[in-house]
């Protein structure tokens, strides 16, 4: 018992050390710059010294630099840098220019020689490398009557090898031994292309579900086939909506001639009354002026009928 205990608490133990390490690794995007971060404040002490930045066994940048802080000497490969101030900042930080998905779980280490003497890795980065999938392509192959209809998806461009899940009805998964799925890594470029098929007896009204899942880019791509049900649904739809928009416009129309007809009709109304206005006002100017001469013309023959 206690044997099995110790094994188990080894394997745990082991299995969150894989977990911490996995935490420590930095994601670079295939094809696009990444940054190593690495600081040493203590770099300073040193006197006439060398640093590399190593991949694996590998020397990919070697810089040299004098007790001032000079850079005397600068070797790269892949146009890896560090920055400038470096033997003042103590930031070592190694930058490339272009990740590529062979360098994938790689480890990067910084050494220090002084002296002839090499230092123990001052630093020690994982790189983890993923590129995003193109959007799923599904096909549906209808079947005779009675027979399996089968479902085909496809995907490209991506990395590292994603997971594919089949959905039906946005809630089922197939049964097992529906499912085929094949992963190409293309030789160039590393990069996957994937098809998954499901064959599967299911009625014409089901909807499919095709789901990839890359993980370290924290992307999920999903493509739905609908099944017969749906066309008719999105057709009365759009035959309502329709119908609804010329409705619409007819309202919108009709009110708008109402409104230039009843603004015709105001302003008909408000001629008339203008015109009335100056009818009335233009008879009593007449009248006062007859009425005038009339008084005029009494008082002229009573002064005559006077002088008589």
């Amino acid at each position: 018992m206690p044997v099995a205990l110790w094994r188990t608490g080894l394997l745990l133990s082991f299995l969150t050390f894989c977990a911490c390490q996995e935490e420590d690794c930095v994601l670079g995007i295939v094809g696009r710059p990444v940054s190593l971060p690495c600081f040493y404040p203590e770099l300073f002490t040193f006197v006439n010294y060398s640093i590399e930045w190593r991949r694996d066994d590998e020397v990919v940048l070697r810089s040299k630099w004098e007790t001032d802080g000079r850079n005397v000497e600068k070797w790269s490969t892949d146009s890896a840098t560090v920055s400038a101030d470096a033997a003042l900042s103590g930031n070592l930080t190694l930058s490339l220019t272009t990740v590529d998905p062979k360098e994938d779980k790689t480890y990067y280490s910084l050494f220090i020689i002084s002296g002839g003497n090499q230092s123990a890795p001052i630093c020690t980065v994982c790189l983890r490398t993923a590129a995003s999938f193109s959007s799923p392509q599904l096909q549906r192959e209808e079947a005779v009557q009675g027979e399996e209809t089968a479902f085909l998806c496809h995907s490209s461009g991506g990395f590292p090898e994603p997971a594919v899940y089949w959905l039906i009805n946005d809630t089922e998964e197939p049964p097992e031994g529906s499912v085929r799925t094949l992963a190409a890594s293309l030789p160039d470029s590393q990069l996957y292309n994937i098809t998954s098929q499901l064959t599967i007896n299911i009625s014409k009204e089901s909807n499919v579900s095709c789901i990839i899942q890359n993980q370290f880019m924290n992307q999920t791509l999903m493509s739905t086939s609908y099944g017969a049900k749906g066309s008719p649904m999105v057709s009365r739809a759009s035959q309502a909506m329709w119908i609804f928009s010329t409705a619409l416009c007819v309202v919108v129309g009709v009110m708008v001639l109402a409104g230039v007809a009843y603004q015709i009709h105001l302003d008909r109304i408000s001629k008339r009354k203008k015109e009335e206005y100056n009818h009335q006002h233009l008879n009593r100017g007449l009248k006062r002026r007859q009425s005038f001469e009339e008084e005029t013309q009494t008082i002229r023959l009573e002064s005559k009928e006077t002088d008589v």
